[in-house]
């Protein structure tokens, strides 16, 4: 089969998956329709926000679909009938088996984790917090059990010491983009042999990479210092980790953006230590040099700024 006449549905939403859409595009695929998530508001006005893919959807005339219920009659009927050979899955909801059953060359994931390692909602997150030096990219068939399919293709990366999520997010992103035409191509060439995920395991438990909630992002202070600057990276910039730093009198809700390690100490855990320039934060071992801070209602700066406008004296953090 020549790659013109192989037909595909794409299915995605955010920027992640938008970089796959527009390679797979761009090297000639035929995509016969697209599937994003529903319009949502945002912003004080709540006007609805269209997602990357769609708004490249609509750039390019795609055949583009919205469905509030994946299970729908309607939905179903309009997917059959774009006679479809391959359904490709970045960044998207849990499909029901009618749908991923549907293409008679099966249905592929790209997911950003080397399988079975981080099966979930946020692995580079979990990746970058867990301090690991690698992590990468998979691509491999849907079956029931979400991120449990046989593994097609990965691809890897190093996570260098300074990276936050959002670096690593878009060297995966890059990186995923790649996978996702290097599979289809073997996928036409018959070129495959898949992996199944629990020979892989031998035996161990997967590592789950859960959705990251608002008590995730809380830092704990009597934690050790590299434990904390690895969750710093894990949720900069978003959602971001955040403190209270209380007086007696006042609290300050803050989010941490940016850290390095600092010196040991025997502080208590959660003393605040400034000069003119420098904010740290005493942890289990050693102090956390805080280099990017946002008060609430205030923007992201350097802490030397925050610290012209902000007096932390018989301040600590919990």
């Amino acid at each position: 089969m020549k790659k013109e006449d192989l037909k595909i549905v794409f299915f995605g939403t955010p920027e992640f998956a938008k970089n796959s859409l527009q390679k797979i595009f761009e090297n000639g695929y035929n995509i016969v329709g697209v599937v994003t998530m529903p319009d949502k508001p945002a912003g004080r006005g709540h006007k609805m926000l269209h997602s990357p893919v769609k708004e490249f959807a609509i750039e390019k005339g795609m055949e583009l679909m919205q469905p509030q219920n994946l299970k729908s009659q309607d939905f179903i009927d309009k997917l059959k009938s774009l006679n479809a050979d391959l359904f490709v899955i970045i960044a998207f909801r849990m499909l029901p088996e009618v749908v991923w059953k549907m293409p008679p060359m099966g249905t592929f994931n790209l997911h950003a984790s080397l399988l079975p390692k981080y099966r979930g909602a946020a692995p580079i997150n979990w990746a970058v917090i867990n301090g690991d030096s690698k992590t990468g990219v998979t691509t491999f068939f849907l079956k029931h059990e979400i991120d449990t399919g046989d593994i097609i293709d990965q691809e890897q990366i190093d996570i260098l010491p300074d990276d936050n999520v959002g670096a690593v997010h878009d060297k995966l992103m890059n990186l995923g983009a790649d996978l996702t035409l290097k599979t289809i191509s073997r996928i036409i060439e018959g070129n495959l042999a898949p992996k199944n995920q629990s020979e892989l395991l031998n035996g161990a438990e997967p590592t789950l990479a859960p959705k990251i909630f608002r008590e995730t992002c809380r830092i704990d202070w009597n934690q050790p210092a590299l434990k904390v600057h690895n969750l710093v990276r894990g949720l900069s910039p978003y959602p971001a980790a955040w403190s209270v730093f209380f007086n007696d009198s006042n609290e300050l809700n803050v989010k941490i953006f940016k850290t390095s390690i600092g010196e040991p100490t025997t502080l208590p855990c959660g003393s605040i230590v400034t000069t003119k320039h420098s904010l740290e934060v005493a942890c289990a071992d050693r102090m956390l040099v805080v280099e990017q801070i946002q008060l609430a209602g205030k923007k992201n700066m350097l802490s030397a700024d925050f610290l012209r406008g902000t007096d932390l004296s018989g301040y600590k953090a919990r």
